[in-house]
């Protein structure tokens, strides 16, 4: 399974750090995801990143990036929106509708699959599938390597990640929650949980 992280949706001072670090212990794909920010705030971030990181990572919007830095690929949140004018490259996507999978499979490399638990970093969204709906679909094969799951996953239900077969699990709410970017600089509990989810992924 791969392990991917959603940044926060703000930028603090030691992220770039954090990342570097997480890389480091074996974060496969990072989606930088950063609503509403201005571009020169992301160029920044990336500068302090090692290049050899870059084609690790995915932009949720300000796609020049992409080019610009050579990054992995951009990402789009919807199952069928279309592709921005004259893309080439990898690209991703989000459904938070089961019936909508094959679709969003057929348009992109992976997809996420949103809200499979209740939200660690957005208290108001709720889990949108029932285990048994879950499971279905894995039957089905709609949830297979192409699907990563997001939304309230930690070390507590990423088994049952593996045993419904999707191809990776977004880590968001569950890691960045140990680490208050107001108040904190030493950041190795995050770096610890971090690690502890990577082990659980075997």
């Amino acid at each position: 399974m791969k392990l991917v992280v959603m940044t926060k949706p703000t930028f603090f001072v030691e992220e770039d750090k954090i990342l570097a670090t997480l890389f480091d212990e074996g974060m496969d794909y990072l989606h930088l995801y950063k609503p509403g920010s201005s571009p020169m705030y992301a160029e920044r971030l990336l500068s302090l990143l090692p290049e050899e990181y870059y084609r690790k990572i995915t932009v949720h919007d300000h796609y020049y990036l992409k080019n610009e830095y050579g990054l992995g690929g951009i990402h789009i949140d919807s199952p069928d929106a279309p592709l921005p004018e004259g893309y080439r490259g990898h690209f991703s996507r989000t459904s938070m509708e089961l019936d909508k999978l094959k679709i969003a499979k057929k348009k992109s490399e992976y997809v996420f699959l949103k809200y499979i638990f209740d939200s660690q970093s957005e208290p108001d969204k709720k889990s949108c599938f029932t285990t048994e709906e879950l499971q279905a679909a894995s039957r089905q094969g709609l949830i297979d390597r192409h699907v990563y799951a997001l939304g309230g996953i930690n070390l507590d239900n990423i088994k049952q990640m593996k045993d419904f077969g999707f191809g990776g699990v977004v880590l968001c709410g569950d890691l960045w929650n140990r680490f208050d970017i107001h108040e904190e600089q030493d950041y190795r509990e995050l770096i610890t949980h971090f690690v502890k989810i990577r082990k659980a992924l075997g």
